[in-house]
């Protein structure tokens, strides 16, 4: 049965979207072209093994042909297979659906290209496949596998016996008493060899389990301190973990998402509502410095999102203890935010932010369910009841985070959904050329910054977010957006239920 399990054990690997913690599918709203599409990747569970995709049409259109492709990010890799045809689901004349192998451990762009009437449109999904956990074997399957197993040693002894013992005899022939004997060595030496045979199966299976283990994906290992930098409080967050410390390691550099290398956020766990938004400034490749805002006392949950040139991303957790509060603070970057938040998003779905005006979360009376779509839709209206007109922040219109009560789930959402802005940059700059590492990063970076001088002008008072809840369980919801040059956050909680 070990045996059994461990060849069973061998074929699972968690495909999932590391970017986040507790939250493995992706999740994607913008434009294929001319058409505007929402499309989800469910993980398949092994590598290799079939991820399922979903394209959403979000308006009406002669679909010729849907087709997805999976796209390895090395720039060294041959010219990929043909796409596959997403096939209309049906009683959805909107939704069409397929199931795309991803073959190897790393990132990966899903290709959509829609084919209508007004031509070809591609949009480009970053999905990330690592290797996370293993699977139990069954007990069902286990025990079928072990009688199967019994079945086929005892029937190779016993045909090694008979082929001894009557295989040389003349048709109608009785064995003789020394035929017999020898039929019984045989099924001896055959049992002592099968079971040599299983041993050493047995053997080289835990070596190669000892090895999967070893191999399997981990967040980067990450450590906060706090420290007194010119009179101010100053959180440090060091990436202390060997496999990106070490000289010769195989990590492509960190690229800028957002105009950022790093994105930190503190989620209270002793005090729920206290969070906040940082951005730390490079010291080194390995350590992060940010000015500690003046959030109250007690423990917090520490995640910092980072992007590879790779296109990979990966959310690094750990925790801090913040002893007093920073009695000053001098943000470390224009773009930190930080929200106390006592008592807000307690007492239903409409918040009052700092500057006067109002957040509402339009979430309906249905109950939130685990993997439906989720009714992520907030509204703003200024002091005097009208339409907030908000500025881009960071880019877009608006961000929010996600988190469970217990710490298992934090999603760091944008209004093109779960995906990384700089892992999908890093797809549509790659050139066939880039094996140097850091060139890509460079051009990269370059046209972050000309987008970031670029940005301007306000977009209407609503934003929204596509996602399902992967677990049922208490969250907090926190939604920043930049209203007249300044950032307001509104903090909500949420029930999610199971999916039964």
């Amino acid at each position: 049965m070990r045996l059994g399990a461990g060849l069973i054990a061998v074929a699972v690997i968690t495909l999932v979207a590391s970017a986040h913690v507790g939250s493995p599918d992706t999740y994607f709203e913008g434009a294929a072209g001319p058409y505007p599409v929402r499309v989800i990747v469910r993980n398949p569970g092994v590598v290799p093994g079939l991820a399922q995709i979903t394209v959403r049409l979000l308006a009406p259109h002669a679909v010729r042909r849907v087709l997805v492709l999976p796209v390895f990010w090395d720039p060294k890799t041959a010219a990929p297979p043909p796409p596959d045809v997403a096939r209309p689901v049906p009683g959805d004349s909107t939704l069409y659906g397929a199931a795309l192998w991803l073959m190897s451990g790393g990132s990966y762009s899903v290709q959509v290209t829609i084919e209508a009437e007004a031509g070809s449109g591609v949009a480009l999904v970053p999905v990330m496949a690592v290797a996370t956990r293993r699977l139990a074997l069954d007990r069902p399957l286990g025990a079928a596998l072990l009688a199967l197993g019994a079945f086929l040693f005892v029937g190779a002894v016993t045909l090694v016996g008979a082929a001894v013992k009557e295989g040389v005899l003349e048709p109608g022939a009785v064995p003789d008493r020394r035929g017999t004997l020898r039929s019984r060595v045989a099924m001896t030496l055959a049992a002592v060899v099968l079971a040599v045979a299983l041993v050493g199966g047995w053997a080289w299976w835990h070596a190669v389990d000892a090895a999967y283990r070893s191999g399997l994906f981990e967040p980067f290992h990450a450590t906060a301190t706090l420290r007194m930098k010119d009179g101010a409080r100053v959180l440090r967050l060091a990436i202390d973990d060997t496999s990106w410390t070490n000289p010769e390691r195989q990590w492509t550099p960190l690229v800028p998402d957002h105009g950022h290398l790093m994105h930190l956020f503190l989620v209270g766990d002793t005090t729920p509502d206290a969070f906040a938004h940082l951005h730390p400034l490079p010291l080194d490749s390995a350590t992060f410095e940010a000015a500690l805002p003046p959030l109250p006392s007690g423990r917090y949950r520490v995640y910092a999102d980072i992007v590879h040139e790779s296109g990979f991303a990966q959310t690094l957790v750990t925790t801090a203890q913040i002893d007093a509060p920073a009695t000053t603070w001098h943000p470390s970057d224009p773009d930190d935010a930080w929200l106390n938040g006592a008592g807000r998003g307690d007492t239903g779905s409409v918040v009052r932010l700092e500057d006067g005006s109002t957040m509402t979360w339009q979430r309906g009376d249905a109950p939130i369910v685990v993997d439906r779509e989720a009714p992520l839709r907030f509204t703003l209206v200024d002091p005097r009841g009208e339409p907030a007109l908000l500025d881009p922040y960071m880019g877009m219109a608006g961000h929010a985070m996600l988190a469970r009560d217990d710490g298992a789930v934090f999603v760091h959402l944008h209004p093109a959904g779960t995906v990384s802005l700089a892992a999908l940059e890093t797809f549509t700059l790659r050139q066939p050329g880039d094996t140097v590492r850091g060139e890509l990063g460079k051009r990269l970076t370059a046209m972050e910054a000309k987008m970031a001088r670029a940005a301007s002008g306000g977009v209407s008072g609503a934003v929204s977010f596509p996602y399902a809840f992967p677990k049922p369980g208490h969250y907090r919801i926190w939604v920043q957006v930049r209203r007249a040059g300044r950032i307001l956050t509104g903090a909500f909680r949420a029930e999610v239920l199971p999916a039964s």
